[in-house]
């Protein structure tokens, strides 16, 4: 069973932080779906990825295209067609408990400067570890990641 990794953003943009997160998953081998909940977001996301930094491209594309299995990274709002092993939640997208149970890892990215965003990670939390599921919070309010909080899987 997989674990749930809350990342509390409150330095770097989301576009940052899951450019590095997603480098870390394609390192460790996993197929990466990153579900959100509105086109606009996803598209921000498409047009930053494909921007090529010092560390390099990363491979993806969105969801809906004719080699959506062949992606590395899956850019969707609904459910993968990559078969991936870690599953991305950014905007609030939504977690059930029993997708954790099939990933390596699910990982929730949420802006700590936005009320409606907290609010929505605190019941995601609430409802993943009340099914039992392995979570861990990160915050990077001093400056670096840090673990905060971690309930057990039960």
């Amino acid at each position: 069973m997989g674990e749930a990794y809350f990342y509390h953003l409150t330095q770097a943009p989301l576009e940052v932080t899951l450019r590095v997160l997603l480098g870390k998953s394609l390192q460790a081998g996993w197929r990466v779906a990153v579900r959100g909940r509105t086109e606009a977001v996803l598209d921000r996301l498409d047009e930053q990825l494909w921007l090529v930094p010092e560390d390099g491209f990363l491979p993806h594309g969105r969801a809906g295209g004719p080699h959506d299995a062949d992606q590395p990274v899956l850019l969707t709002m609904g459910a993968a067609g990559n078969d991936p092993s870690c599953l991305v939640s950014v905007e609030g997208a939504s977690v059930e408990a029993a997708e954790v149970g099939m990933m390596e890892r699910v990982m929730v990215l949420f802006d700590g400067h936005d009320e409606a965003a907290l609010q929505t990670a605190r019941e995601q939390w609430k409802a993943l570890t009340a099914a039992g599921v392995a979570a861990k919070y990160w915050s990077e309010a001093s400056g670096r990641w840090e673990m905060k909080a971690e309930s057990a899987a039960s």
